[in-house]
């Protein structure tokens, strides 16, 4: 029997404004393929190979499908470091003269960057000038990656700072966007296979370097003002005629805390602010934490011919 009206009954009230359903936010479909090649002369053993190809879930990303070939084959464990990454140990039982891995993604990237403006908007009022003090919890939660990684001890890298803060406050989001822009505007990229990573101070001198290089300027600039930050790697896609660099190989970038917003991508070889073109990965504390891949071998020196990557990063239709 159907319910009788209620006399006096107030009017429905208006319904809340629909959430934007998934498939209506602007998103890419893109496959990342990462090769890594090892040639030996002769015969060698293979130690445990430390693998981090594997990204993880996130409101912006989506992991549909993952590979992990190994050739020769392997045995795989997986766990997580300390900071959560998705991590494979191989372990290999014969001798080899080549080594290859392969890692085939497939991601759903989500959503557009965010307007400079919604981003000033959503830091905490008690943040929005620098300098400004964390919270107890942010500040303890955040630990080492508020801590410098490499020495200055003349103060050299806050001394280059300095020429980006406009007054006594400055803007927190303008001052970082203008070390992220100087960065790209002010260095001349280089790009080096052999592995290893500058230090900041050298990476000043020098005026030059690679995208591991410039993260980690930023970083160690940043965290010299009293800011968390934190290195994140991974890869870049490219759009079509889009000018950008670290292209074709695997990207590193850097993101600092704001509180408010969270976690803030900056990739200071391209002057950009914001992910949407960053396949995340991994994140870490310092740049030695991000290899892809690192393993050893037993046999001469001279067995080690060389390494190959080879990174592709394409755009896929949905389905």
């Amino acid at each position: 029997m159907p319910d009788a009206a209620l006399p006096d009954a107030a009017p429905p009230a208006a319904a809340p404004p629909p959430i934007q359903a998934e498939q209506e936010r602007p998103r890419d479909i893109l496959a990342v393929s990462h090769v890594t090649r090892y040639r030996y002369a002769g015969p060698v053993r293979l130690g445990p190979h430390r693998l981090m190809l594997r990204p993880r879930d996130s409101h912006d990303m989506r992991l549909l499908s993952a590979s992990l070939t190994l050739s020769p084959p392997g045995r795989l464990h997986w766990g997580h470091d300390v900071f959560s990454n998705s991590i494979a140990i191989a372990e290999f039982s014969d001798p080899v003269t080549e080594l290859v891995i392969r890692s085939d993604l497939v991601v759903e990237r989500f959503g557009a960057d965010r307007p400079v403006r919604d981003i000033a908007d959503e830091i905490a009022p008690a943040a929005r000038d620098w300098p400004f003090v964390y919270s107890e919890d942010d500040s303890t939660d955040l630990g080492a990656q508020r801590n410098p990684q490499y020495a200055d001890p003349k103060g050299r890298l806050l001394a280059w700072a300095q020429g980006f803060v406009a007054g006594n406050p400055t803007p927190t989001l303008g001052l970082l966007l203008d070390i992220n822009a100087s960065i790209q505007k002010g260095f001349f990229y280089r790009a080096r296979e052999e592995a290893g990573t500058q230090t900041p101070l050298e990476t000043l001198a020098l005026g030059a370097g690679t995208c591991r290089d410039f993260a980690v300027l930023m970083i160690e600039t940043c965290r010299a003002m009293g800011f968390g930050a934190r290195l994140a790697s991974g890869y870049l896609n490219v759009p079509p005629a889009a000018l950008v660099n670290g292209a074709g190989s695997t990207h590193a970038w850097c993101e600092i805390y704001l509180p408010g917003p969270g976690w803030i991508a900056f990739d200071p070889t391209n002057g950009r602010m914001g992910g949407r073109d960053l396949i995340r990965v991994a994140t870490v504390r310092d740049m030695h934490q991000a290899a892809p891949v690192s393993g050893s071998f037993t046999g001469r020196p001279t067995d080690f011919l060389g390494m190959e990557v080879s990174v592709s990063v394409t755009e896929a239709p949905p389905g």
